[in-house]
């Protein structure tokens, strides 16, 4: 009973002693991972039919006509104010100037949907969530009139400050775009053609002269849930690729709560940044939190609720453990009720209890691709200083795949700290040998002295 226990101790231990190991640093976590993420981007697209509003020119010249009866001579009114005259009452009364006609816009127009997803294969198997690639037809036609009538509105405002010959101040366009935003929505209709929808995705990636270029391929719907309240996941497949950076799934179904995650994505603030270089837009970027609570839904799913910052754009970022697993992934957040805003610190990610229902069902296997395997073991090693070992191993990445954008960083730093005299195996296999040297070197000297002992004895 006792060696029973001893045993299981034993065990446990090491069992402990292996967990342990098993955690790296965000900066190993990131170079592990930040491959595998790409960004999603669902492209609308449609034919657009939009009444054209025109001016009632009877009515805009009595309008006209009586604001310069207000100065007839042109010294107590100048031109500028005169203009500003007309346009507050455009802006006042808009249905009697403006007039929706028979005739139609015709225009080709397009919206972007945007957000994170990340490899779960290298054959090509992609995790995302289903309102980045799946939307209703309410918020399609939402989205098509705001910005077909942005467009819409823009060209007619042009069209009136050219025939009037004047630039309009920044407020007097801003009233004008009012007036015809009143009309384009009362009197005006729209109808949508022929709409349709491409997915692509974007990411990372090394030409063989070490070049980083951004690889944009067309991905197809496998399956998909419905947005929130519904189970929003949706999995993606791009064709005709292999060996492609994957993240490897976490085999805990819900992870616990106090554990440390870290969340990679393509936050709208970021991507969007006007004074960020477009190319470096595409690097994913890390948040790091830890799990609040494990919550359940309205309809008894259960969700990770985490403090990582996430933001617009993030819909679908990975959500890994320090072990460099994924566990879930970020979907949404809470809305300040006084402002309508994001809220800090109070964010959500569906689990792979929820995630692993569409896999089985799309027939889809989450797996770690050799490449992937390679990489990271090769980190493994360079993190643990073992810079001939990690050599090998991202030499042999570099056979498998070019789609590890920093690969040749860490070819050229295992190069420099070999070179170096830093690797760990080599300095330990230096001191193994200089210890054996001295050893025999001792031996050397207590043989010696002996054989002197007793060549004088023998005399």
């Amino acid at each position: 009973m006792i060696i029973q226990r001893i045993y299981l101790v034993i065990i446990l231990v090491i069992a402990a002693i292996h967990g342990m190991c098993q955690s790296i640093s965000a900066e190993q976590n990131y170079a592990a991972n930040s491959p595998g993420v790409v960004m999603v981007q669902t492209v609308f697209s449609a034919t657009v039919y939009v009444n054209k509003v025109e001016m009632n020119q009877r009515r805009f010249t009595q309008l006209v006509d009586s604001v310069q009866r207000l100065d007839t001579t042109g010294t107590l009114i100048t031109a500028e104010k005169k203009l500003d005259i007309v346009v507050r009452a455009l802006y006042n009364n808009p249905i009697r100037f403006l007039d929706a006609t028979a005739g139609y816009y015709r225009q080709q127009h397009r919206i972007l949907s945007a957000g994170t997803g990340s490899f779960i294969s290298g054959d090509g198997f992609i995790l995302t969530n289903c309102h980045i690639v799946d939307r209703d037809s309410a918020f399609i036609r939402q989205k098509f009139i705001l910005s077909t009538f942005q467009e819409v509105i823009d060209a007619n405002i042009r069209s009136l400050q050219s025939s009037w010959a004047m630039t309009l101040s920044d407020e007097q366009r801003n009233l004008l775009y009012n007036a015809y935003t009143v009309i384009y929505a009362q009197v005006s209709s729209m109808i949508l053609f022929d709409l349709r929808r491409e997915i692509y995705i974007q990411f990372r990636a090394n030409t063989n002269d070490d070049k980083l270029v951004i690889r944009r391929l067309p991905a197809r719907l496998v399956i998909k849930g419905k947005p929130m309240p519904g189970k929003d996941i949706a999995i993606l497949k791009v064709d005709s690729v292999q060996e492609l950076p994957a993240l490897r799934m976490s085999e805990d179904s819900i992870p616990r709560i106090g554990g440390q995650v870290l969340v990679y994505g393509y936050p709208e603030p970021v991507t969007s940044n006007i004074f960020l270089d477009r190319e470096t837009t595409i690097e994913p970027t890390l948040t790091a939190g830890v799990i609040s609570a494990i919550k359940k839904t309205t309809t008894g799913w259960p969700v990770i609720q985490m403090d990582a910052v996430i933001s617009h754009g993030s819909s679908g970022s990975p959500v890994c453990n320090d072990n460099g697993e994924v566990i879930g992934i970020a979907t949404f957040g809470t809305l300040e009720q006084n402002t309508g805003t994001l809220a800090n610190g109070y964010n959500f990610a569906i689990p792979l209890s929820v995630v692993q229902e569409y896999l089985d069902s799309a027939h889809a296997q989450a797996h770690i691709s050799l490449s992937s395997l390679i990489w990271q073991q090769g980190l493994d090693f360079f993190y643990k200083g073992y810079y001939f070992k990690a050599l090998a191993k991202f030499k042999a990445v570099k056979k498998e795949s070019t789609n590890y954008p920093e690969l040749y960083y860490y070819l050229d730093a295992c190069q420099k700290r070999i070179a170096a005299g830093d690797d760990r195996e080599s300095f330990m296999q230096k001191s193994i040998f200089r210890i054996i040297a001295f050893l025999l070197l001792i031996v050397g000297i207590v043989v010696f002295f002996r054989w002197q002992r007793e060549k004088h004895n023998n005399r």
